[in-house]
C-alpha cells in the first residue's frame, strides 16, 4: 500500500503535475489562485517561509522541491552556498535545474527516508509535501527532517490541515454564496461539476501534530495562509473589495499567528533544533 501510493504520486508529477501548459505554467498551478486580486496576499504569505529558516548557511534542503516554481521560492536559499533540491519526481528536478542551475544540487528520493547524515543542513524548507505521504509515514517525515537539521537551526514546513475550524466556517459561507447566486439566476440548486484530477493527499491537524511529535521535536505553528484556494476563488473578487479583504486578513494573521496557524487552511510549522 505504501509503495503503491508513492508510485502513484511519482507518476502524477512526472507525467502531469510538473508538465508545462499553455502560458508557461505547470499543470499543478491550477490548484493555486493566480488572479491579480490575490497576488499581493499570496506573495506575502509565500515570503513568510523566510522567517522560519536562518538567512544564511552552507546547505539548504528543499524537501519536496518540485520545480521551485514560484519566484518567491527562489529567495529562500539566497544566503546559502547550495540548495539541495530533493524530490520523488525526476521531472520536478529537471525543471528545478532549469530554474536554479549551478546553485542547486538535485537528488531523487523519499522524504520519509532521507539519504543524508545527521545535522547536514543549516536550513530546511518543505512546501506542500508531507501530505502526499501515506498517513503512517507523516511522523517519520517530520523526524527525518529534524534529524538532518543542524543544531541551532530551523526548518520551515508548509502543509495543509484537514477540516480546520476557520475553513469550516468559510465553507458554510461558500455554500450559501453558491445557493444565493443560483437562486437569483433562477437555476436549480444542484452541485456544480468539479475537476478533481490530482494525486494522493492525506492531511492531519494541529492536535495530531502535538500528539505525535510534540514530545520529540520542539516546534511552533504559525500562520502561512489561512484562506484556501477554494475560499479565495469563491469569495474574493476585484469588484467587491477583494484586495482590501485579503489585506485585512493578512494583518489578522500577523497579529494572531498561532490562532490562524492552527485553525486556517495552511500552517507554517517551524522546527527548532
Amino acid at each position: 500500500m505504501t509503495n503503491d501510493t508513492k508510485q502513484k504520486v511519482r507518476e502524477f508529477y512526472d507525467e502531469i503535475g510538473w508538465q508545462q501548459e499553455e502560458g508557461g505554467l505547470y499543470q499543478n498551478a491550477r490548484y493555486d489562485d493566480l488572479r491579480p486580486v490575490v497576488k499581493e496576499y499570496v506573495h506575502n504569505t509565500r515570503m513568510r517561509v523566510k522567517r522560519g529558516v536562518e538567512p544564511t548557511g552552507k546547505f539548504m534542503l528543499d524537501a519536496g522541491s518540485g520545480p521551485v516554481q514560484y519566484d518567491e521560492y527562489l529567495t529562500y536559499s539566497q544566503g546559502y552556498q547550495k540548495r539541495v533540491c530533493f524530490d520523488i519526481s525526476i521531472q520536478a528536478l529537471r525543471e528545478a535545474r532549469k530554474r536554479i542551475g549551478d546553485h542547486g544540487l538535485f537528488v531523487v528520493g523519499d522524504i520519509a527516508n532521507l539519504p543524508f547524515k545527521p545535522n547536514a543542513f543549516d536550513g530546511i524548507v518543505s512546501m506542500h509535501t508531507i501530505h502526499h505521504l501515506p498517513s503512517t509515514e507523516h511522523k517519520r517525515a517530520y523526524l527525518e527532517l529534524f534529524r538532518v537539521l543542524n543544531v541551532g537551526k530551523k526548518a520551515a514546513i508548509v502543509n495543509g490541515w484537514t477540516n480546520p475550524a476557520l475553513v469550516g466556517w468559510l465553507d458554510k459561507l461558500i455554500v450559501f454564496s453558491h445557493r444565493l447566486r443560483r437562486f437569483l439566476r433562477g437555476k436549480p440548486l444542484r452541485a456544480q461539476p468539479h475537476d478533481k484530477k490530482g494525486t494522493y493527499v492525506k492531511k492531519t491537524n494541529a492536535r495530531w501534530l502535538r500528539n505525535e511529535i510534540g514530545q520529540e521535536i520542539p516546534f511552533e505553528i504559525v500562520a502561512w495562509r489561512s484562506a484556501s484556494t477554494l475560499t479565495m476563488r469563491t469569495l474574493i473578487h476585484e469588484r467587491f473589495g477583494g484586495q482590501a479583504i485579503l489585506r485585512w486578513l493578512y494583518q489578522m494573521e500577523e497579529k494572531y499567528p498561532k490562532f490562524f496557524g492552527e485553525n486556517g487552511q495552511y500552517p507554517l510549522i517551524i522546527l527548532k533544533k
